[in-house]
């Protein structure tokens, strides 16, 4: 007699909100083909319903992936859940101004989440993200290595796209970090910015052009700006957020240990502790992997204290007794009691 056919756990992940930046994500996930499984979760059942939908009538010319709107019950088994529910950033706000609304929501959605999976790594994407994933951490109990923010890879993006064209030079051939906060406090590390092993003045002294710093400042402003800039012309940003989360769940579900700037726990980084920030970190099946010690300049550290101030009064708007849970957690290394 022939011993039953043994099959492998479908791959499910879960994205509870599917606005703009949720629905072009599922998007996203299903032409790659990362995922067997997807749900979608909103508190509209008829928009998620639609979505699904819309989706599964592509699945014809993409991948064999399985599109639903569930619940939260849904969430159970999941190995990634994307949380990009909540408040749009309307034009002329500030991502912080978001904070208490979002936050509201965070306490109502992140508990049933755990309460079904508190296996699943988490992955925040809605604004103020830094805020949302300290929120994350404070509500959901679950280890720091497990609670990521986007954070600044979206900025990034834009600053390495920025300079490739100012550069002409493919934009994946740009090595450069925008740390910190996403957001107005962001910090660009000029002093590590490099085309293939080269500083940018040893660049431009090798292409004979002048260093031009004026147009180096005008090329973060746009970075930072840019957003507001997108939100102006067309009412919100998603594209390219999206495909900065579709690179995070990659790296994740793929256990690929990518560098990537993403927000999570900081402790005693340049003297920088209990805020979420983004710093250049490897990316793997576990979460964050390691936080990278990279060295910064005068300035730049800084900057990236007075970073960490914007987003730190804001958890206070938190129950006072929900702690972050550590258990010996080293956001250096990745290593720690799970």
């Amino acid at each position: 007699m022939n011993a039953p056919l043994q099959f492998a756990t479908p791959l499910r992940v879960a994205i509870v909100g599917v606005g703009h930046v949720g629905a072009t994500f599922a998007y996203t996930l299903l032409l790659n083909g990362l995922a067997s499984e997807i749900v979608l979760i909103d508190k509209n059942r008829a928009k998620a319903e639609g979505e699904a939908m819309d989706l599964n009538h592509a699945v014809t010319f993409s991948h064999a992936t399985r599109v639903w709107a569930g619940d939260f019950s849904d969430c159970a088994g999941a190995a990634l859940i994307v949380l990009a529910a909540g408040s749009l950033q309307k034009p002329g706000e500030k991502r912080l101004d978001l904070a208490g609304r979002n936050i509201s929501i965070w306490r109502e959605i992140v508990p049933q989440i755990v309460q079904h999976n508190p296996n699943a790594i988490l992955l925040i994407a809605t604004n103020p993200v830094d805020v949302l994933t300290y929120a994350t951490l404070k509500l959901s109990g679950l280890p720091p290595q497990r609670v990521i923010g986007s954070g600044t890879i979206l900025d990034t993006g834009r600053f390495r796209y920025l300079l490739s064209e100012y550069f002409r030079v493919d934009a994946r051939s740009m090595h450069s970090f925008i740390l910190g906060e996403h957001g107005d406090s962001e910090v660009p590390v000029w002093s590590l910015a490099n085309i293939a092993g080269m500083k940018l003045r040893e660049f431009c002294a090798a292409r004979k052009m002048e260093y031009d710093q004026q147009a180096m400042d005008e090329i973060f402003r746009h970075t930072r700006d840019a957003a507001y800039e997108i939100i102006e012309r067309k009412g919100a940003t998603y594209y390219a957020v999206a495909a900065g989360i579709m690179r995070l769940a990659q790296a994740i579900l793929r256990n690929q240990n990518t560098v990537l700037s993403v927000s999570s726990l900081v402790e005693d980084f340049y003297g920088i502790s209990d805020v979420c920030l983004s710093l250049p970190s490897i990316v793997n099946c576990c979460g964050i992997g390691e936080v990278l010690r990279i060295q910064l300049d005068t300035s730049e550290i800084d900057q990236l204290r007075r970073s960490a101030d914007s987003p730190k009064p804001f958890p206070a708007i938190l129950p006072a007794h929900l702690t972050v849970r550590r258990s010996g957690f080293d956001p250096r290394t990745g290593s720690g009691a799970t």
